[in-house]
């Protein structure tokens, strides 16, 4: 008698991808090799290429290309820089009234005596248009009438790292996109060598310098190809930028190519949106080991622009930032900011306004100089502003966080230049007229650059999430 072996009638999905001699996985590990090596063989494809962004066509014609953003870190006093109070300087030393400050927001001054600390430098009238600035700026006074100055600014936040998220984000919940990244994904880059969003920080001598987190330039929700990238201005600007000694561009070449065959099988597999962004982010890495040494190199630059800017070279200061965003912006870059972090003056507010403002006066008056003189300030939208004022009330001979109402400057890209716009009270506590909410300050940016705000949305966890969230307003009044 022969035994018969058992025949199964049934097999069950894993039994069958383990045992089958016909090699499913193999055959699909062969397909996917194939795509592979015709993907590799064409880097011009998309998953590769420079992102054109997901507005094909502009919602208005659009005024602005790239935008540089001078944040002045730490909240600057607008009572000494941008918006002169003589009633404030009549009531120095004497009692806040209860009617500005009764059941307002105030930050370390909250339940003390309030006394009212008057102007610490003195305004004067600058340019054919009269607009009166603080006598700490004198070289941006000099370029006053290419300047709207903003007099009515409100924001949500009081404490320095929300206030700073508010600003950059449109909310104060940590992990949401930045402006940069929002414009960057709407618009994408003119520039598949450079991150299309650059971010740089210098530190000054005075006040305190509050900590930015990289948070402030993150992509959030969105693919994380649209984050900035920070440039560092002394030695390297991003760490390993240089190839290690004995390693040819060619074999980092090798490299890259073999990691991209990795990345685009796992994208096969899985199509998950990192993993295109890993892809685009390793091949801009490699160009980027030949345009960012290009850029840090200003040997190019002629002796009477580095005087313009007061800079000789990579010294980290505000001033070579202010140089490099401009080369930068030559270079196609769409968003580049600015931290200067100096702005905190609990103290000493006389002396470290005037010492603060010395550090950027006349770089910031270089740059809008600079890109006029290239025929690049119509379409270069530059601000300036930090993330809070101060208040009117004296904290020792300092002053405090300020949200009520504060100030900032616009110049270039589609800006009326030579006005101000919207006003505080007489003693510079509360925007009153033309208020201007940060969302309004996002709305009329994205504008700008021929976006309407409510249309640049992006879905993330049921709902459409937008930079001014449901908020927000397109400010005509200040657009040329």
């Amino acid at each position: 008698m022969h035994f018969v072996p058992h025949v199964p009638t049934e097999i069950n999905r894993r039994t069958f991808l383990r045992t089958s001699t016909t090699g499913i996985g193999s055959v699909v590990l062969a397909s996917l090799l194939q795509q592979a090596g015709r993907l590799s063989a064409a880097e011009s494809q998309a998953k590769i290429d420079r992102w054109s962004g997901v507005i094909t066509q502009p919602h208005f014609p659009a005024k602005a290309k790239r935008i540089i953003y001078l944040c002045m870190a730490g909240g600057p006093s607008h009572l000494e820089t941008l918006d002169y109070k003589p009633k404030l300087a009549e009531m120095h030393g004497k009692p806040m009234p209860e009617s500005f400050t009764a059941g307002m927001p105030i930050a370390q001054l909250q339940g003390q005596k309030l006394t009212c600390f008057g102007p610490q430098h003195k305004f004067q009238k600058f340019g054919k248009s009269g607009q009166e600035l603080s006598e700490v700026f004198p070289q941006i006074g000099s370029v006053a009438d290419e300047l709207c100055v903003i007099r009515s600014l409100q924001t949500e936040a009081i404490n320095h790292d929300p206030a700073h998220t508010f600003m950059n984000t449109g909310t104060t919940i940590s992990g949401r996109p930045a402006m940069g990244a929002w414009l960057n994904y709407g618009l994408g880059s003119e520039n598949d060598s450079l991150p299309g969003f650059v971010v740089m920080t210098s530190t000054g001598k005075y006040g305190q310098s509050q900590p930015i987190a990289a948070r402030q330039w993150h992509s959030g929700f969105l693919p994380s190809r649209f984050q900035g990238v920070e440039f560092r201005s002394k030695g390297d600007p991003v760490m390993y930028v240089r190839n290690p000694q004995g390693i040819t561009a060619d074999r980092q070449r090798d490299v890259v190519q073999a990691v991209q065959q990795l990345n685009q099988l796992e994208d096969a597999v899985v199509s998950d949106p990192e993993i295109a962004t890993r892809i685009s982010a390793y091949e801009t890495a490699f160009k980027m080991q030949t345009s960012v040494p290009e850029l840090m190199d200003i040997s190019d630059e002629p002796k009477h622009i580095l005087d313009l800017y007061g800079t000789q070279g990579p010294d980290g200061t505000f001033a070579y930032n202010c140089l490099l965003a401009r080369r930068l912006a030559e270079r196609g870059v769409r968003f580049i900011q600015l931290y200067h972090r100096d702005w905190d003056h609990h103290g000493a507010v006389k002396e470290h306004v005037a010492g603060t403002a010395k550090e950027v006066d006349q770089p910031c008056a270089a740059l809008i100089k600079d890109l006029k003189q290239r025929g690049m300030l119509d379409d270069t939208l530059i601000v300036w502003g930090g993330e809070f004022g101060r208040t009117p009330m004296a904290q020792g001979n300092g002053r405090d966080h300020h949200i009520k109402g504060f100030s900032m400057w616009m110049a270039g890209g589609g800006i009326k230049g030579g006005m101000s716009y919207g006003a505080t009270d007489d003693l510079g506590y509360s925007a009153v007229h033309d208020i201007f909410h940060v969302h309004d300050f996002h709305a009329t940016i994205l504008r700008l650059f021929g976006i309407d705000h409510e249309r640049l949305t992006y879905k993330f966890q049921g709902r459409d999430f937008r930079l001014t969230d449901v908020s927000g307003k397109v400010v005509q009044k200040i657009l040329a």
